[in-house]
C-alpha cells in the first residue's frame, strides 16, 4: 500500500463527514495523522500514545471528542468502552479491525460496536484493506461535508469522489454481513 493512502483515508473520511469537528484523539503512533490533521483548521488533537492506550483512555474526560481515531485492532469491550465514554453524542470513530475475510472476529467486533455506536460500516483503503468507520449520527456518504472535502488541498489520493467509493462492497461481503453491518 502507498504510504501516503491510510493517513488519509483514516483522517479525512470521518473528519469530512462529522458536521464541526473539533476534537480529535489519536490512538497511534504514525506521525503522518498527525500531518493530515493539519489540513484541517482550528483542530485539538489529543494524542493517546499506543503502549499505555488504556490508562489514558480510562483517565481522559467524558464526552471530550468528536473524532477518535484507533490506529489498532481490538475487541476488547473495556477499551471500546473506554473509547466510547470520551465520545460526544453525535461522534465518530475509526478503526482497524480484521480483514473482512475474517468473518467470526468482524462478527465479534461489531456486536461490541453496536452497543455504541448507530452506523458501522467498513470502508476499503487499497489492496482488499479496510478500516471501519462507526458513528453515533453521521452517515459516511450522506453527510459528506463537500465542500470541505473539496477545499482540503495537498493529498496524493483522497477526494470526495473516493470517500464516497470507499464505501461500496461487493455483494458477497454484503450478504456474509447482513444484519452486523449497520448503514
Amino acid at each position: 500500500m502507498k504510504r501516503f493512502i491510510f493517513p488519509e483515508m483514516m483522517v479525512h473520511v470521518p473528519l469530512c463527514t462529522h458536521k464541526d469537528p473539533k476534537s480529535v484523539g489519536i490512538l497511534s503512533d504514525n506521525i503522518l495523522l498527525n500531518d493530515e490533521i493539519g489540513r484541517h483548521h482550528a483542530m485539538e488533537v489529543v494524542a493517546i500514545p499506543t503502549a499505555d492506550a488504556l490508562n489514558v483512555l480510562r483517565n481522559s474526560a467524558d464526552k471530550s471528542l468528536d473524532v477518535l481515531l484507533l490506529d489498532i485492532m481490538s475487541d476488547d469491550s473495556v477499551v471500546l468502552a473506554h473509547a466510547n465514554r470520551l465520545l460526544k453524542d453525535d461522534a465518530l470513530m475509526v478503526m482497524k479491525h480484521p480483514s473482512l475475510d475474517d468473518i467470526a472476529a468482524n462478527t465479534k467486533l461489531m456486536q461490541i460496536l453496536g452497543n455504541y455506536f448507530k452506523i458501522i460500516m467498513p470502508y476499503h483503503l487499497e489492496e482488499g484493506s479496510t478500516l471501519l468507520l462507526c458513528s453515533k449520527e453521521y452517515h459516511p456518504t450522506a453527510d459528506l461535508i463537500l465542500q470541505r472535502s473539496d477545499l482540503l488541498e495537498g493529498h496524493q489520493y483522497y477526494n470526495c469522489d473516493v470517500h464516497i467509493a470507499a464505501f461500496a462492497m461487493p455483494q458477497y461481503i454484503r450478504k456474509n454481513y447482513l444484519g452486523i453491518i449497520r448503514n
